[in-house]
This record gives C-alpha cells, structure tokens and sequence, in this order.
C-alpha cells in the first residue's frame, strides 16, 4: 500500500492518506464470469434459433392447410398441399428439409358444443351443420450449433394445422 501526501491548503491540516489499487481485482472478476455471460449468450441465441424454427414450421403446416381449404379439389390434392408447405417454408430462407403429411379431408357434424365424425360421403347430419375439414402435419429438423453434453444436436419439430374447408 503506498501513501498520497494531501496538498497543504489554507484551513486545513497537512496528512498523509493510504492509496489502494484495486486494478488487478476487476479484471480477475471478469476474467472469471465472462464464461458464464458467453453461455448464457450462446444458450439464447439457440433458444432463439429453435423458436425460429418452430415458427416457420408451422407457418408452413398452415399455409398447406390454407391451400387445401379452398374447396374439395385442393383439399383432395397431396402434391399441392405438400409444395404450399414447402414453398412457405423455403421462401423464408431455410435450406432445411420439410416433411408435410396431410391427411384427406375430414367431416364432421358440428352441434355448437363439438364435432362428431361423420361420413364424408353421405353429407347427412342428425344435429348441427356439416363441417369439412383439412389437416396437414409439418415437420423439420432443428440442428444446434454447437454440441452440448447430455443434449441431442438435432430436434424433430413438428406442427400440425387443421382448417375448415369452404362450402
């Protein structure tokens, strides 16, 4: 510890007063939470990524459906369904693969309360109206960007989206 001589001044009396370097302490102090700032860094980045993903995958589930629910053609076509999604999900810059299954229309008689399955091709509903539907399940591939202990590096994140078909 080295010692600072107080400059005489008139009123006051002349002292020495003890200087402290504490320099040394905020870099040691940095040095040893800097890992843990670049960690939690890094972890939100791929929390972020991954919700990204998660987003436009089901974007792309919904614009399917979307495609789908124009009438019953395009509620019956596959192909057009499954190149909506892709195309969605391509336009938005990813160079991941989408996987898109959708399932022929559904129907159903919609009482107010719920929707009870019903044959398509009848058309008849006891109670309630007739309600045609169509579903489309997407799912892509979240790949990290590091590789953490005890965690996968790949996820699987699927969505599904189901819209009413226009009567």
């Amino acid at each position: 510890m080295g010692t600072m001589e107080i400059v005489n001044r008139p009123g006051y009396k002349k002292r020495n007063v003890a200087v402290n370097s504490h320099s040394g302490q905020s870099l040691v102090e940095v040095a040893l939470i800097l890992p843990v700032i670049l960690l939690l860094a890094l972890g939100i980045i791929e929390l972020g990524r991954f919700a990204y993903i998660s987003i436009l995958v089901g974007n792309a589930a919904r614009a399917g459906a979307a495609y789908g629910a124009q009438n019953h053609f395009t509620a019956a076509d596959q192909d057009g369904i499954a190149n909506a999604a892709e195309n969605d999900f391509k336009n938005n810059g990813q160079d991941v693969t989408l996987n898109v299954t959708s399932r022929p229309f559904s129907c159903g008689c919609d009482d107010g309360n719920a929707i009870t399955p019903t044959d398509c091709t009848t058309g008849i509903c006891p109670i309630g109206r007739k309600v045609v539907s169509v579903s489309v399940k997407a799912s892509g591939m979240f790949n990290s960007l590091f590789k953490y202990p005890w965690i996968s590096n790949s996820l699987t994140v699927s969505r599904t989206a189901t819209i009413r078909i226009s009567i």
